[in-house]
């Protein structure tokens, strides 16, 4: 374990304190009672951090043994060098005579604390210092953007946002740098546009969104469709009525040129005087500014046509997104009513497995009764004398001794071929006086198919026989049934009461080592029913 303390700590030797870390032990003004000295590190007395402890019993922190083996050729244990008593070998110090104390460590770590920031309420157990003191909001930290002013960290986003004055932006208007203080004193308020929202471009036919430039870019990129249709709308409402062309313009483009060319000659050949003196004559200025008019409409018309054609395409797009909308919607409902249909199918196919898995129980009870019934035919016995193998005695006695299963019955067998239906009835743990003392063993006289036939009440001696398999010493125990009790009269019902020996054999001799009653977890109990 050493050697492994040892290259966990050599692992970390060269490696700097986190941000949030303490470079040594943690602070004793943290702990909410004065700390015990089993948790103070040995060099910084303060409560230790990652404790290792020294092959000489002293404790120290993780960063204090960094610090101590990069700085001392030969180390000596600070606690050792005041001890006159000390082990001159222990307290020589290498990194193999480190390791990581786990112990202390983990008491440590359920230390009650609380936080020292002025204002913070926090309070909890050492393991969660650390972490709370990389958020805590009333902890002085630099401002990230170096201004070099300390500030409460739940300050810092106002401070960047007004205060700190190496945070600038970029006015909209006219480009210059600014902070947030000197937006707030330039005249005019000139500056407030940097933070107005600008429109979308076709704010012009309806669109309403406004935001940023690049969230404005976004929308326009994202939203052509609905573009389009308040362009369609505002189309449709803003159309004139178009007047076709002069079929003397379209007809003879070169006509226009040639009027053109002559009213302009003609009124250069002929002075500002002139012309207004000559007010009879007024027929090359009406046809010039005849011909002027007509190309103006001529032009009107041909931009009229071309925005018809583009908002014809823009129409036919709209036309096609909407088909390709409807085909969308009619696929998803086409797979919905697929998926509920398999659904459907699924759950009745749940609901056959089930039946078809109570069915197979069904049939494995019927074919376990076939078979039950197949051992007892083949076990039936037709001379007034059965043996009874009895199996796993030690776990058939537990069961017995809890009452999950106190007793059980032998296979029935008959005292002659048309005679008395019996079976035997075996109380491992006992039953009435012999109950957790003896093995209790009874008689039991079944409801057979040859009743009518026979001499009722039973009279026979019955004879039981525990079998010693060492045949040396068997048990045995017989009676003569009592003619007045009602177990021996003729049965009403499946089976009469049982009647026998309730202190058949003691339990304490079962396993006797001088007789093999009970060999491999099995008996063998014999009856015999004398029908002479």
């Amino acid at each position: 374990m050493a050697c492994g303390a040892a290259a966990d700590v050599a692992s970390v030797v060269s490696s700097a304190p986190g941000e949030n870390e303490y470079p040594s032990g943690f602070p004793r003004s943290i702990c909410d009672e004065v700390p015990k000295d089993k948790y103070l590190c040995s060099s910084c007395s303060n409560v230790l951090n990652k404790a290792h402890q020294t092959v000489c019993g002293h404790r120290y922190c993780l960063a204090c043994i960094n610090w101590l083996i990069r700085t001392n050729k030969d180390l000596v244990c600070t606690k050792c060098k005041d001890d006159p008593n000390s082990d001159s070998d222990t307290s020589i110090l290498t990194l193999d005579h480190f390791f990581n104390d786990a112990a202390i460590n983990k008491e440590i770590l359920e230390l009650k604390v609380h936080c020292v920031n002025q204002g913070c309420p926090w309070r909890s157990t050492l393991k969660n210092f650390e972490e709370h003191q990389s958020q805590c909001d009333f902890a002085l930290i630099p401002c990230n953007i170096g201004c070099g002013l300390m500030v409460l960290r739940k300050t810092l986003v106002t401070h960047l946002e007004k205060g700190c004055p190496n945070n600038k932006i970029t006015c909209s208007t006219c480009s210059c740098s600014l902070t947030h203080a000197e937006l707030q004193v330039r005249p005019d308020n000139k500056h407030a546009s940097s933070k107005r929202k600008e429109p979308c471009i076709f704010s012009e036919v309806g669109c309403t969104f406004k935001g940023n430039t690049e969230k404005v870019r976004e929308h326009e990129s994202c939203s052509p469709v609905c573009h389009l249709q308040l362009l369609l709308g505002a189309m449709r409402n803003l159309q004139p009525p178009v007047q076709s062309p002069p079929e003397q313009s379209v007809q003879y483009p070169g006509l226009d040129l040639l009027l053109t060319g002559q009213d302009t000659a003609l009124l250069g050949s002929q002075g500002p005087g002139e012309l207004e003196s000559d007010g009879g004559d007024g027929g090359v200025s009406d046809k010039a500014l005849s011909l002027h008019d007509d190309h103006a409409e001529l032009e009107v018309g041909r931009q009229l046509h071309a925005l018809q054609q583009r908002l014809q395409i823009m129409e036919n797009i709209v036309s096609a997104l909407s088909r390709e909308v409807e085909n969308t919607q009619l696929n998803v409902a086409a797979l919905e009513r697929d998926n509920n249909t398999s659904m459907q199918v699924v759950q009745h196919l749940e609901t056959v497995v089930v039946e078809q898995q109570q069915r197979l129980i069904r049939k494995d009870m019927h074919i376990a009764s076939l078979q039950q019934s197949i051992n007892a035919l083949h076990d039936v016995s037709y001379d007034g004398t059965f043996l009874w193998k009895i199996c796993g005695v030690s776990q058939r006695l537990r069961e017995a001794a809890k009452g999950q299963r106190s007793s059980q019955y032998s296979p029935a067998f008959y005292t002659s071929r048309y005679g008395f239906k019996v079976c035997m009835r075996l109380y491992l743990y006992g039953d009435g006086v012999g109950k957790g003392s003896h093995i209790s063993l009874f008689f039991v006289i079944m409801k057979g198919e040859y009743d009518p036939l026979l001499s009722w009440p039973f009279k026979h001696k019955v004879t039981f026989f525990l079998i010693d398999q060492n045949q040396r010493e068997h048990v045995i125990d017989a009676f003569r049934p009592d003619l007045s009790s009602a177990s021996f009269k003729r049965p009403v019902s499946d089976m009469n009461v049982a009647s026998g020996c309730p202190m058949f054999f003691p339990l304490a001799k079962l396993h006797s080592p001088k007789h093999a009653y009970c060999r491999d977890d099995t008996l063998f109990i014999k009856c015999v029913v004398d029908s002479s």
